[in-house]
């Protein structure tokens, strides 16, 4: 039997652009993975090198945003792009029997690519909600949109999402 997870990546304070346009998004997505039996996975960045400014550990900037919906204890932390280079996260997938990973976060074009390639990669399932993840520069989404494509992955809506037959969850839009 196939088991799910909806992976959210970088939805932290230091990640002040665009994210306000899809937590909306992400947080119907949270609730469609809870009526429908999927873990739900917080990833947050830091970044450990001395030159870097943003999410530093201990610092409000690497805590996630206060409007995302927090449904698990499930909360990871990589210093990498990849989530797979997060050894609890990897044992977390393993114990689990994780195969199919649905995506959402920041930044499309840095942690979430780097994401989705790596777990396409390992061969996963991987599903981009095109709904719920965003960039620095939202030109780019739709480039980003065709090279997750162009590796495998699933390009999908956040409406699209398959339910459960025991699920009641409706998506507010």
């Amino acid at each position: 039997m196939q088991k799910s997870v909806l992976v959210i990546i970088d939805i932290q304070n230091d990640i002040t652009k665009n994210y306000k346009d899809i937590i909306d998004n992400i947080n119907n997505a949270v609730e469609w993975a809870v009526g429908n039996n999927a873990e739900v996975v917080y990833i947050k960045h830091e970044n450990i090198s001395a030159g870097t400014r943003t999410f530093k550990h201990g610092t409000r900037g690497a805590e996630l945003v206060a409007d995302l919906n927090v449904v698990s204890d499930n909360i990871f932390t990589k210093y990498k792009g990849n989530v797979l280079s997060c050894e609890a996260f990897a044992d977390f997938i393993e114990k689990n029997e994780i195969t199919d990973f649905y995506i959402a976060g920041a930044d499309a074009v840095a942690c979430v690519k780097s994401s989705c390639y790596n777990l396409r990669k390992a061969n996963y399932g991987v599903y981009v909600l095109s709904d719920c993840i965003t960039s620095y520069d939202k030109k780019k989404l739709p480039e980003m949109l065709l090279y997750y494509e162009s590796k495998g992955c699933k390009i999908i809506a956040l409406k699209d999402l398959p339910k459960t037959e025991s699920s009641n969850i409706s998506i507010h839009f």
